[in-house]
């Protein structure tokens, strides 16, 4: 695998003190609130799991997964719902944990479909944002690590499924995805 990981973009030690960080932010935001953390599948599962680590309040958490990629390494813009919340989130706190921030699309999507079930609130808390790709305004409360566009992977993110299991961010090798 590490051939095909052009360089490490984001190391394993700077992603656990951002997330750390991060934990306590989001801890002292939303004390005293009904906090769900939604984990966007498949990407962001690692960092869900150790943001729910990192936050001090009690939160419970639900999935979804959405698609907009495919098996690409750009999105087609066209984002569909492939799993749903299983909760209602009428009155929570809702804080979408995702893996990155790139075009916008997925994010704003989902924002929209949020705010139909009337949350108290909802947010976006970001490991990646990729500023110079975005296509559709977001807000996201919560970004941790600004990156340049280079196609990334490892820390949950994939290529073709392949990566997630790395422990840092790196950037693949063109010739992987250009084959």
């Amino acid at each position: 695998m590490m051939n095909e990981i052009k360089s490490v973009l984001v190391t394993e030690q700077e992603i656990k003190s951002k997330v750390k960080e991060l934990g306590r932010q989001i801890s002292r935001d939303y004390s005293g609130k009904d906090l769900l953390l939604v984990g966007i599948l498949k990407g962001a599962a690692v960092f869900l799991a150790d943001i729910m680590r990192a936050v001090t309040i009690p939160v419970s958490i639900d999935f979804m997964a959405v698609s907009s990629y495919g098996a690409g390494v750009q999105t087609s813009g066209e984002v569909r719902v492939v799993k749903d919340l299983d909760y209602p989130i009428r009155d929570k706190h809702i804080l979408i944990i995702e893996d990155i921030l790139d075009s916008g699309y997925t994010l704003r999507y989902i924002m929209s479909l949020m705010s139909t079930a009337n949350p108290a609130s909802a947010a976006v808390c970001a490991l990646l944002d990729k500023p110079s790709r975005r296509a559709a305004p977001i807000e996201c409360k919560y970004p941790a690590i600004t990156i340049p566009d280079e196609f990334v992977v490892g820390y949950g993110m994939d290529y073709a499924e392949h990566f997630r299991n790395l422990p840092y961010v790196g950037i693949l090798e063109p010739w992987v995805y250009s084959r």
